[in-house]
């Protein structure tokens, strides 16, 4: 199909208006979301400022603790030294806390665990998630009495 100049001169100008109006409307939005940005923050030099102790921080994530949790999953030892990750494993059932380790240290898929279990990969796969949804409540519930012990 052959067009002529004008109809093609007409689809470039089209295009370069909606391109115009595509990039004004990016710059917009991007100049408001600043905006609001720039509502909620608050400068470095101002909290240095009002501040007369110098600001820090502590990473407790890493922290280590006296008596760090062993456990054995067949024949082999895995040391935890994270307090408040080793309470909420021993929170979690034999059976569940063997699945999670078998599954992230000894690499087991999830029809491998399923045949060690006589079961099939999908109940295999619905335990290692059960696991995983009861051990990440266990670590919020935990830091959240950590948290209320903090401010009392």
């Amino acid at each position: 199909m052959i067009y002529s100049e004008e109809y093609k001169e007409h689809i470039e100008y089209t295009f370069a208006a909606f391109c115009k109006v595509v990039l004004h409307n990016a710059a917009m939005s991007a100049y408001r979301d600043f905006g609001r940005k720039q509502k909620r923050e608050v400068s470095l030099e101002y909290i240095i400022s009002e501040t007369p102790l110098e600001p820090f921080t502590t990473d407790t994530y890493f922290e280590q603790y006296d008596q760090p949790t062993v456990f054995v999953v067949k024949g082999k030892k895995f040391v935890v030294a994270n307090k408040r990750l080793a309470d909420a494993l021993l929170k979690l059932t034999d059976h569940r806390r063997n699945v999670l380790f078998l599954y992230y240290f000894f690499g087991y898929t999830d029809a491998q665990i399923g045949k060690k279990y006589g079961r099939s990969r999908s109940t295999a796969n619905y335990w290692k998630l059960a696991a995983l949804k009861q051990l990440r409540k266990e670590m919020e519930r935990l830091e959240h009495e950590e948290q209320e012990t903090d401010t009392l």
